[in-house]
């Protein structure tokens, strides 16, 4: 029997990320139509990208995922420790990883080169076989095995598949540029891939998968697809491609982030705003304060980043600070009044009608990849779905409105 807490809503969360599942799944479901008859797999490390592991890689697995990945075995251990049994890859690696656990727990292990002996190691201190995908440098320049020692490296994996200590399942590389449609050096990679692949096979490789494509691959390359797709930002609803929105691909944007706002207060023309006093007032003015900064994971040097507050978008001035920056109303006579905006929703980014994470990501001269990568356990996450949603360390909570001045 349940408790009654459990029907009550969670209490309000003073900085929330709000993850919409049903987004997530619109996003696999389109990939998946998109790259068939290739497979899909969802990429969910570093927490799924900040949107809590957990809950995406179920959700991705119902919209039609054959596969998860991860960067480190740690991460794929918490998904089976979470009860979540799909196939799983783990692909970066260094001589503390524990592989022991890895074979045990039936996790897909990608290896460039020295890690086979380990593996190996493993699995015959275990008797139970490895499962490995051997990945081929095309190009990218950091993990994988040099061409000119793949031969080699494909023959010491034959050998040890004879004893019964692993199975080829898989040969992988991934993309440097692809992001970037226009530049030669995909094709040249593709060129390299699909070598590989044939010397791989002609020494006796019967592989499952083969994958080199990433998110911006899946959506622009079909002719890189192969057996399997790896997709990590796509899931998430953001565009790879500068120029395109994620509406633009069939994408929705999966996170939200929103607190509401902290102070409100009149000042003259003259004032300084945050540490070294890079802004100051033009006129007399309201500042409101936004209770969200670096410790959150919004960067610091963002300054300009948009904040939607009861529909108007107002740019940060001054410096972000650890725990909050400041906008400016541009108006005066509301502070101390009914109008004032102590408890009003401030949000950052989040789907249509709202400011979006590439916003703050040229405001902060990064990428999309990091603004919701970094935003940091400080802030709850609320998972919302249809039916059902819930905040992380809370009970059930009730689906989240769409603000005032969105689309649904």
């Amino acid at each position: 029997m349940g408790h009654v807490n459990d029907l009550q809503a969670p209490p309000a969360a003073e900085r929330l990320a709000v993850i919409d599942l049903d987004a997530l799944r619109h996003n696999v479901r389109h990939l998946v139509r998109l790259v068939s008859p290739a497979r899909v797999m969802a990429v969910v490390k570093a927490d799924a990208y900040g949107h809590g592991a957990g809950p995406v890689a179920r959700a991705a697995l119902e919209a039609g995922a054959s596969w998860l990945g991860v960067a480190h075995i740690s991460e794929a251990l918490a998904l089976r420790s979470a009860g979540i049994n799909a196939p799983v890859l783990a692909w970066l690696h260094t001589v503390d990883s524990p592989f022991a656990e890895a074979v045990a727990g039936n996790i897909d292990l990608g290896l460039s080169g020295w890690e086979l002996e380990s593996v190996v190691a493993a699995a015959r201190e275990l008797q139970i076989p490895a499962r490995v995908h051997l990945k081929i440098d095309t190009g990218l320049g950091r993990n994988g095995c040099p061409p000119d020692l793949w031969e080699s490296f494909v023959g010491r994996a034959l050998a040890y598949q004879e004893e019964g200590l692993l199975r080829v399942v898989g040969i992988f590389s991934h993309f440097s540029v692809a992001d970037e449609p226009e530049r030669p050096e995909t094709d040249l990679q593709l060129e390299r891939f699909r070598t590989a692949v044939a010397v791989a096979e002609d020494a006796g490789v019967d592989h499952e998968v083969r994958h080199i494509a990433n998110t911006p691959a899946a959506l622009s390359r079909p002719d890189s697809h192969f057996d399997m797709v790896r997709v990590g930002l796509g899931l998430y609803g953001l565009s790879p491609f500068p120029g395109q929105s994620p509406e633009q691909l069939g994408l929705q944007p999966v996170m939200t982030l929103k607190t509401t706002i902290a102070n409100c207060k009149e000042v003259p023309a003259g004032q300084g705003v945050s540490y070294g006093l890079r802004y100051s007032t033009a006129e007399p003015t309201t500042l409101a304060l936004v209770p969200l900064g670096y410790a959150d994971g919004v960067p610091r040097v963002g300054t300009g980043g948009p904040v939607w507050v009861d529909g108007t978008v107002y740019p940060v001035v001054g410096r972000i600070a650890m725990d909050q920056m400041v906008i400016d109303l541009e108006t005066t006579g509301i502070a101390g009044t009914g109008k004032d905006l102590v408890g009003r929703e401030a949000i950052l980014f989040g789907g249509a009608g709202l400011p979006s994470v590439d916003e703050w990501a040229d405001a902060s001269g990064s990428i999309n990849y990091e603004i919701i990568t970094r935003i940091s356990g400080r802030v709850q996450r609320r998972y919302t779905d249809t039916g059902s949603s819930q905040e992380a360390g809370q009970g059930p909570a009730e689906p989240e409105a769409a603000p005032e001045g969105s689309e649904a």
